[in-house]
This record gives structure tokens, sequence and C-alpha cells, in this order.
């Protein structure tokens, strides 16, 4: 299996995760659990590999960020590799040119950190895609930074 095929997978079922039950479907606690394991399992199994090229590794950074924020389980050490994983977003970030991958880095990114100078820059593609119908994955990415600064505990204060 391709590392491409690999990341189709991880893509697939964590995006099944986090529609669960929008469809109006009840969300049973067996299909829950199966998606959370098969989304944790597909992570750590990816974790150790690195893209080919920026590209790649970018869309595996993402879909690694993207599985680990919506799955429940953790070993004990999945922080640890989140934090690793931001730190290969810092190096693959400055390779890519402004386009809809980078954007999804940047807002994965950003839903980690919060640093404004992430969300200034996916605001800056995403104002580049106006005068046009987005399309499903442009407005997913578009619609999901909105929640991150609408919903962020930049404001709180934590003793």
């Amino acid at each position: 299996m391709t590392i491409q095929s690999q990341i189709d997978v991880l893509c697939g079922v964590t995006h099944e995760l986090l529609n669960l039950g929008f469809d109006g479907n009840p969300i049973y606690s067996n299909r829950f659990c199966e998606l959370n394991t098969e989304v944790y399992r597909q992570c750590e199994s990816l974790y150790p590999l690195r893209g080919c090229n920026s590209e790649e590794e970018a869309l595996l950074c993402y879909n690694l960020l993207a599985g680990y924020h919506a799955t429940i389980y953790d070993n004990g050490d999945k922080n640890q590799k989140i934090q690793s994983i931001l730190g290969r977003c810092w190096v693959v970030l400055g390779e890519l040119s402004a386009s809809l991958l980078k954007c999804q880095l940047l807002v994965a990114c950003y839903g980690e950190v919060f640093d404004e100078n992430l969300a200034e820059e996916a605001h800056a593609i995403i104002k580049s895609w106006n005068g046009r119908v987005l399309t499903e994955p442009e407005r997913e990415v578009s619609e999901y930074l909105n929640s991150l600064e609408a919903n962020s505990c930049l404001g709180w204060e934590i003793e």
C-alpha cells in the first residue's frame, strides 16, 4: 500500500468520524468506537512515515493532525506526537505555495496552537478565492477557520 493510499484511508475514516450523525442517522456507540479505533490505528501507522516531497509531507501532516484531533484515543503520547507533527509543519509550510493544501495545513496548525499569524495567512489564501464559487473543500476549510476563531479560548485566563 502506498503512502498516498494510506493517507486517503485516514482521510476517509476521519471524515466519517467527524461527520457521524450529521446525516440525521442515529449515532451508535459501536460504530463510534470502531471509527475512533480505526482513525487512531491509521494515525499510529502513518506517524513514522515522511512524504517524498513537500506536498505529500503537507498532506500527511494535515491528515495526521486532523486524525489525532478527531479521535478520543491516546496511548499517552498523542500530545507529544502532535507537537512533533507541528514541528514538521513549520518546515513544510515555508516550502508550499499558496493553495488549498497550504490553507488546510495552516488551519489545522492554528487549531492546535491558535497563533494569529497562521490564521492571517489562511485568510489571505481564502481571500484569493473571492469572485468564484468555492469548492466543497475550500468552503469547509473557510468555515472551520471561522469556527475556530469564534470559539477560541484566546481570551480566557487559565490559572
